[in-house]
């Protein structure tokens, strides 16, 4: 695609972290923003900060567990700004989840926040850009975590791998379409809602360094993407590894 000017861009999760980040690194290109999340107050300001750096700015207060609020979000760009070309998934949660002490009950609001939020944009944007004629782009960020069980964060790494080959297969059936699709596989990023979380963050990067990496995603478009390398490096490292070796360095990293 190369550089981002111009375009239609909604961002779900975008009241803070990476998501807000993207959206006023995106503001200086003439670019028109939709952003949306549950926190009205946050986005407002986040909404500012785009329109005070140039951007055309949409923002909407809506819950990405309820699909009918996503599918109304997706028609409200498409009234505003007449197509969506470049969507990004950025709503989700991975806090500290011991196996031992999961309920039933953790184990679907995990799903749900980092799942079920992705299918409800997922098809509502896949049944507007089919009927656009160039296509367009649906990002998602993912997880390292969501490449392997990560101990302590095992409900989000299900998670995440669910959303993952989900988007793998719609990538496959949906690329005659014009439709493309992005997975962003990030490792730590120091946002304020996993600042206290309790767990180790080896490498961990700073979400401006974050944002500036997925926008380089959205530029490029390929399929999976992987940051910061360390980390990235890491985790192939141990998936190739036989089992119990994996599992001694993931026992060892989990209890610092």
């Amino acid at each position: 695609m190369g550089k981002i000017i111009g375009r239609t861009v909604l961002i779900v999760g975008a009241s803070s972290g990476i998501g807000a980040e993207v959206a006023r690194q995106l503001a200086p290109g003439g670019n028109r923003l939709v952003v949306v999340a549950r926190r009205a107050r946050e986005l407002a300001t986040v909404a500012e900060a785009v329109r005070a750096a140039g951007g055309t700015c949409l923002d909407i207060a809506a819950d990405a567990l309820d699909p009918q609020a996503a599918a109304k979000v997706v028609e409200s760009a498409v009234e505003a700004f007449g197509s969506v070309d470049i969507a990004l998934l950025n709503a989700g949660q991975g806090p500290d989840m011991s196996m031992e002490d999961v309920s039933t009950d953790d184990v679907s609001r995990i799903m749900a926040l980092n799942y079920d939020v992705v299918v409800n944009y997922l098809i509502p944007l896949i049944d507007q850009m089919k009927r656009q004629p160039a296509g367009g782009l649906i990002a998602q960020t993912n997880s390292l975590a969501g490449l392997m069980g990560i101990p302590r964060q095992g409900p989000y790494s299900a998670a995440k791998a669910a959303a993952r080959t989900l988007i793998d297969a719609a990538r496959v059936e949906l690329a005659p379409k014009g439709i493309r699709f992005t997975t962003i596989h990030p490792g730590f990023v120091a946002t304020d809602r996993v600042g206290t979380d309790g767990l180790p963050k080896p490498f961990q990067i700073s979400q401006e360094q974050a944002a500036r990496r997925v926008i380089r995603a959205l530029q490029k478009e390929p399929a999976n993407c992987f940051f910061p390398w360390p980390t990235a490096t890491l985790v192939r490292a141990l998936r190739i590894l036989p089992a119990r070796l994996s599992a001694l360095v993931l026992r060892a990293l989990a209890s610092r």
